[in-house]
């Protein structure tokens, strides 16, 4: 999914808390796992005839099911679009309530695992061999999935570490060269906005905690971390956080940086007009512009984010998702086995990149040439792969997620976002979003460390 945006939906304070760790998938279910299941359980279970449910968003995704498929002709694969995001997870959440109709294997983000790690929907996926998987995935997405425990909650499917789109026209109409530090880039927005007062640096959308989120891993911040079974340390304005929210909140009181909400009609617009010299955006970023830009075809290049200190080499991730089995699955075996398949097979896991154009997790497809070495007109031939495949080895594994993300995302959208849109004090507004979190998470039973 491209955004990270879904209204609050209360959970009762009597759901299921259980510990987790510092990465992302950081809430663990309480009881251990079954023993690994055997090669000749596996052996049978996917030669006996078997019927699962996929819950996905992704387009003609049944082309790498039908890989599956051939490989094990005795399973069946239903591909079901339940919507994305937000949609999708509602439907799911009513299913899993009912105790019916839920899916065996359903495509969840990864800021979205800790959320159903915590109604205890998620199978682990260790005694399936999930385990012996990890040296194939970059380290932070693998991070991402584990628990605290080395619970496996998914298979890492699509990234998006974050990067920079800039426009090489507008920088060199006007002398400048892509920034490499943050100052650097307050720099370029002034000295571009004062020579043109209709072109801003970049817009850094009011509208939008998926891009902040990125940012703020990038700076350093750790806002969200499991310390206990029913503990839960929130440092939302932590010093990084607190650096952040200076440096933006003051280039968009000086005028110099634009807050328009992302994705609408009036953003299209002004992506094609050339208002933005920069995207501030992930790696499915590229793909998604040359689509909703075609006017600006040849002026676009790639550079990694610029830094807050000279020298240094971090970024965020901004999006991405997983191939999780959901625990009332009737077939565990066949659904984990599927996961695997659909993000660890090279065919399938190559259409993924080539033909639907998910920026891979895994450390082969980003090093593989016929995907790192493509060179689109739209970027005036350069490796724009390339450039996002260095960028994800930069990435730190240590950002995690809390367990009620929708709240945690609303909560952003009436303070942080809101100072954004409002020009007001950005700090200020994350101290109250850090507020609100904390009255939630006590609200929900949950004992809270700063």
């Amino acid at each position: 999914m491209l955004r990270l945006r879904w209204p609050a939906v209360a959970a009762a304070a009597t759901l299921f808390l259980a510990g987790c760790g510092g990465g992302g998938a950081d809430v663990q279910q309480a009881d251990k796992p079954p023993g690994a299941v055997s090669q000749a359980d596996i052996d049978k279970a996917m030669q006996t005839p078997t019927e699962l449910t996929f819950w996905t968003w992704v387009p003609d995704i049944q082309n790498e099911v039908a890989l599956f498929e051939k490989k094990y002709p005795a399973i069946n694969v239903n591909v079901v679009n339940a919507g994305q995001g937000e949609p999708q997870y509602t439907k799911l959440r009513t299913a899993l309530r009912a105790g019916s109709g839920a899916p065996d294997v359903v495509q969840i983000e990864f800021q979205y695992i800790p959320t159903f790690t915590i109604t205890d929907s998620l199978l682990d996926l260790r005694p399936y061999g999930a385990e012996a998987l990890k040296d194939q995935f970059v380290d932070w997405t693998w991070s991402q999935v584990t628990g605290r425990n080395g619970e496996v909650w998914g298979i890492p499917q699509d990234t998006g570490p974050m990067g920079m789109l800039y426009r090489k026209d507008i920088f060199d109409k006007h002398g400048i060269q892509p920034p490499k530090t943050w100052d650097e880039f307050a720099a370029a927005a002034r000295k571009l906005h004062a020579a043109d007062p209709e072109v801003y640096i970049t817009n850094l959308a009011s509208n939008q905690n998926g891009a902040w989120m990125g940012l703020a891993w990038q700076a350093g911040s750790k806002p969200f971390q499991m310390t206990a079974a029913d503990q839960i340390r929130v440092n939302a304005n932590d010093a990084a956080s607190k650096k952040l929210a200076n440096y933006w909140g003051g280039l968009v009181q000086e005028g110099v940086v634009a807050t328009d909400p992302d994705f609408t009609d009036q953003w299209y617009q002004a992506l094609n007009q050339g208002k933005y010299a920069t995207w501030l955006t992930a790696a499915w970023g590229p793909v998604f512009l040359s689509s909703n830009a075609e006017a600006t075809s040849g002026k676009w290049r790639a550079a990694p984010l610029p830094q807050w200190t000279a020298g240094e080499n971090n970024a965020g991730n901004w999006g991405g998702s997983t191939s999780a089995v959901i625990k009332t699955t009737k077939n565990p075996i066949a659904a984990a086995k599927f996961a695997e398949f659909l993000n660890t097979d090279p065919e399938s896991t190559r259409m993924m990149a080539i033909e639907q154009f998910l920026f891979p997790p895994t450390k082969a497809l980003l090093a593989d040439e016929s995907f790192v070495e493509q060179k689109p007109e739209f970027y005036g031939g350069q490796q724009v792969n390339e450039v996002f495949a260095r960028i994800s080895d930069t990435v730190s594994t240590d950002f995690g997620w809390p367990p009620f993300m929708d709240q945690t995302v609303s909560d952003w959208d009436e303070t942080v976002g809101k100072s954004l849109a409002d020009k007001t004090d950005v700090v200020a507004g994350l101290d109250q979003w850090q507020q609100r979190i904390t009255s939630y998470a006590e609200s929900q039973g949950f004992k809270v460390a700063q």
